[in-house]
């Protein structure tokens, strides 16, 4: 009994995603999906990888007020994420862009990965041509020595 009360717990704690408040909620339903939508893909600057629906952070809570805010003005969802970007940066969003700078950031992992590759290449290919090194056989005090050991 006491363990599904338990596991009811953690479901109940594990479900519990989503940080808008009632207040928060717009009357317009469409509005509501629209704002939630947006929402989705703004980052929330004090939690820097939730999102600000799932952020209890106040700057989340401003942000979901402030996206209300223009829908309800009349603004699409473009120009609700523009308005937000030109105030607070780029860095606000989710997902970032790959214009201006940005393709480097996006081009960087896979260009890493393709010069690690090349260059494991060309050490194992060197590793491969190099002459092994030469034995050297006991020199004749040393097979003196060997010699009087074995007999011993």
């Amino acid at each position: 009994m006491m363990r599904s009360l338990l596991a009811l717990a953690f479901v109940l704690i594990a479900t519990v995603a989503q940080a808008v408040q009632p207040d928060e909620i717009l009357d317009d339903p469409a509005l509501e999906a629209r704002a939630r939508e947006i929402s989705q893909g703004l980052r929330c600057l004090v939690c820097q990888n939730e999102n600000i629906d799932d952020s209890n952070a106040s700057l989340a809570r401003d942000l979901r007020l402030l996206v209300r805010e223009r829908l309800l003005e009349g603004d699409s969802n473009e120009e609700t994420v523009d308005y937000i970007v030109d105030r607070y940066g780029e860095y606000v969003l989710l997902k970032p862009t790959t214009g201006g700078w940005n393709w480097l950031l996006w081009a960087a992992g896979p260009l890493l990965f393709v010069f690690a590759l090349l260059t494991g290449a060309v050490y194992i290919r060197g590793r491969s041509r190099a002459a092994a090194p030469a034995e050297a056989g006991l020199s004749e005090d040393e097979k003196a020595r060997l010699e009087q050991i074995l007999r011993d």
